[in-house]
């Protein structure tokens, strides 16, 4: 169950989590990365200052920003940027206002919040930030396009996988990756009461829609998975199934996060 267990009609299972054999409810805490946790895009931060041609300065309409992205660090490689440049710059790429107070936050609760990320970053850049910003623990799992350096020195990027989800790029659907982590969870005999989902792009849209009414999507306000999230509300009413909590500083999701706590269930 993903439902508050008194208000499925049972004993809350946080009394007596002393007590041999007792299980603590668990709250699933999923993340997105770049203009979330960070403040940027963090593909715009590696490539601040850096010449590209021209046929490399944007990424093709309609074509896989992934992909496009894997043309561009093939050439930053091929004029010199080495793997150690890119990760100074993922390590300096500011935290979103009130990231580190929320992180400070979560470090005293993780016995009742896991922390998962899923993002259309990179897993290099992300494990460099995270690592840099004494938050890596925090985390169970990282779900990210694949990073690693090949035999030339150069950073190298893939897709995550492939998918036949209509709204998601090509390499990635948020949605898909969150659904395959709750039912392997629940294989493991994990199971969440709830879910919450902290965003801000057109990506993180698609895995806020499958939530239940028991969870909660945290967009930040005036991206594009709250607009998003907006015209669903208006367009269909009740179509969109979780609680909305916009956010413009992180501290907003730790008071949430607090009372939820408070309240137990």
């Amino acid at each position: 169950m993903r439902r508050c267990c008194q208000g499925a009609g049972l004993p809350c299972l946080f009394k007596g989590v002393g007590m041999a054999g007792a299980r603590q409810p668990r709250f699933l805490l999923v993340f997105d990365f770049d203009e979330t946790i960070v403040d940027e895009n963090s593909d715009d931060s590696v490539l601040r200052g850096r010449a590209l041609p021209e046929p490399l300065r944007h990424s093709p309409a309609g074509g896989s920003y992934n992909e496009h992205m894997q043309r561009v660090l093939g050439y930053l490689g091929e004029q010199g940027v080495r793997p150690a440049d890119f990760r100074a710059v993922y390590e300096n790429i500011p935290l979103s206002p009130g990231m580190a107070e929320l992180f400070q936050f979560l470090s005293k609760h993780q016995e009742l919040l896991e922390l998962v990320l899923i993002s259309d970053a990179n897993v290099f850049g992300i494990e460099a930030k995270l690592r840099a910003a004494g938050v890596r623990s925090l985390f169970r799992k990282i779900f990210s396009n694949p990073a690693g350096v090949d035999r030339r020195g150069f950073l190298t990027l893939g897709p995550y996988h492939g998918h036949r989800c209509p709204r998601c790029p090509p390499n990635m659907c948020k949605g898909k990756i969150l659904g395959e982590y709750l039912q392997e969870r629940a294989r493991e005999d994990v199971e969440f009461q709830r879910v919450l989902y902290v965003g801000d792009g057109a990506n993180d849209f698609c895995p806020a829609g499958t939530l239940t009414a028991a969870d909660v999507a945290f967009p930040r306000k005036g991206y594009p998975m709250h607009r998003l999230i907006q015209e669903r509300q208006e367009k269909q009413p009740g179509a969109f199934q979780a609680a909305v909590v916009p956010w413009e500083s992180a501290t907003e999701v730790a008071r949430y996060l607090q009372e939820l706590l408070r309240r137990k269930c």
